[in-house]
């Protein structure tokens, strides 16, 4: 396991004494990147179009940032990497840059386990807006085993067709935990002979990350995705950045999905014509977030140093390359960290007999998150009884609506806990063991 006494000394929350739990949600933020937003601000100025020392510090350093992003996801270059505030408006980018090159009759093919993210969008582009302009498509939605947690994959492959524009899933649920088999998603993609603006043959595959890029390693060559989204508040960084990777050849042709600022071509304005920035500035309109994105990117060295050298800065505020091999290092040391603690949590929880899990039994098949519902005892209920206990849960549908429904529970809610890699195996026994209290003393 990951050494995680070393690592928790580095996050105030900790140091505060909270049991966070809640980081399915979002991670707490170490020091290190406290002290480093410290430091930028004193050179701090705005990118791309400053002549100052300060601009072009903070361009470099900006720029240095998608370098990183796109190394540590395995992708070719920083033409690769868009930002956004979260992985909602990355996915949103994608149905709108879309738009316009869906036909008449196209679908997409979506799950009931996908966070409201990676359904909404997709709703909305086919009831409230292409209809509107007579352009008539469908969303489909495969099933899950209630069971297992699994996607029914058999399913999933029935509603692909030659009509299906993209292919849409969630690389791990964030209700369920279950990781799916993004490979096998992307064969089936593969598979439909739908025709592409560049003549492919094959379904786009479009992967929420969200539960993945912090949890396991991803190379998104070698898995084959179309998009990738994910955010940086999941990561240990501040909230305010969030990522698409896509190929290059297709943002080269998509629209860009905001318009001005900074994704106008140096002087390409005119009456008759506007001419588009290189990526990935195409795509950034405006002013970004430019902080954020600094502190974004050494969120993902620092998780590195973390995962593989406690106590030491060997990638932290660097400007060394992140190959591929030492970041399926660290990142499989983050997995096996997480299975190990979320194997405990499910022993535990699995021995309440009141209590009924969601999702995976066994820790490999899922991230370091559970949620469950007691019969007769509110999720809420549970969550705010945690909360007096120090424990830091949550309870709703977790904008997994759709499989909360699928479930027919009643609410559509239930209670999380998840954990990361500054929560150890004392957490996890007390804000179990607490659950157990908690819910014996309800049913008793």
């Amino acid at each position: 396991m990951i050494n995680t006494e070393e690592i928790r000394k580095y996050f105030p929350a900790i140091q505060k004494g909270r049991l966070v739990s809640n980081n399915a949600a979002s991670t707490q933020v170490p020091v290190q990147l406290l002290d480093l937003m410290k430091e930028l601000v004193v050179q701090y100025d705005n990118v791309h179009r400053g002549q100052s020392q300060s601009s072009m510090l903070t361009t470099e350093r900006f720029e240095a940032a998608y370098d990183t992003i796109a190394q540590f996801i395995g992708a070719p270059s920083r033409k690769n990497i868009i930002l956004y505030r979260n992985t909602t408006e990355a996915i949103n980018s994608v149905a709108y840059s879309l738009m316009t090159e869906f036909r008449n009759g196209d679908n997409v093919v979506t799950t009931f386990m996908e966070h409201n993210s990676n359904y909404v969008p997709w709703y909305g582009l086919s009831k409230e807006i292409l209809s509107t302009f007579g352009v008539n498509i469908e969303y489909r939605i495969a099933r899950f085993d209630k069971e297992t947690g699994q996607l029914d994959l058999e399913h999933f492959k029935s509603l692909v067709d030659e009509k299906t524009k993209l292919v849409c899933c969630s690389g791990a649920s964030n209700f369920l935990g279950t990781k799916n088999p993004i490979k096998k998603l992307r064969e089936i993609a593969d598979t439909s002979g739908y025709v592409q603006p560049s003549g492919e043959k094959k379904s786009y595959l479009l992967i929420d990350g969200a539960q993945v890029v912090p949890n396991m390693f991803v190379d998104v060559e070698e898995l084959g995705m179309d998009f990738l989204a994910w955010s940086f508040h999941k990561i240990t960084a501040p909230f305010g950045v969030g990522a698409l990777y896509a190929r290059e050849e297709l943002l080269e042709r998509m629209r860009p999905f905001l318009y001005g600022g900074d994704m106008i071509a140096e002087g390409k304005v005119s009456p008759e014509k506007v001419e588009y920035n290189a990526l990935p500035w195409k795509f950034t309109a405006g002013t970004p977030n430019i902080l954020g994105t600094i502190l974004s990117a050494q969120a993902l060295r620092l998780l590195m140093d973390f995962a593989l050298n406690p106590g030491e800065y060997r990638y932290f505020n660097t400007d060394k390359k992140l190959e591929s091999s030492d970041v399926k290092k660290a990142m499989d040391a983050v997995e096996d960290h997480e299975k190990a603690i979320i194997g405990e949590a499910l022993k535990i929880l699995g021995g309440i007999p009141s209590v009924t899990l969601f999702g995976p039994k066994n820790p490999h098949d899922r991230t370091s998150l559970v949620s469950f519902d007691c019969k007769g005892v509110s999720p809420f209920e549970i969550a705010e009884e945690l909360s007096k206990r120090g424990v830091e849960a949550r309870a709703g549908c977790h904008c997994a609506t759709l499989a909360h429904y699928y479930y027919e529970l009643n609410p559509p809610a239930s209670c999380r806990l998840s954990f990361y890699i500054y929560n150890n195996i004392d957490d996890v026994r007390k804000a179990c063991l607490a659950v157990k209290e908690i819910v014996e003393a309800k049913i008793s």
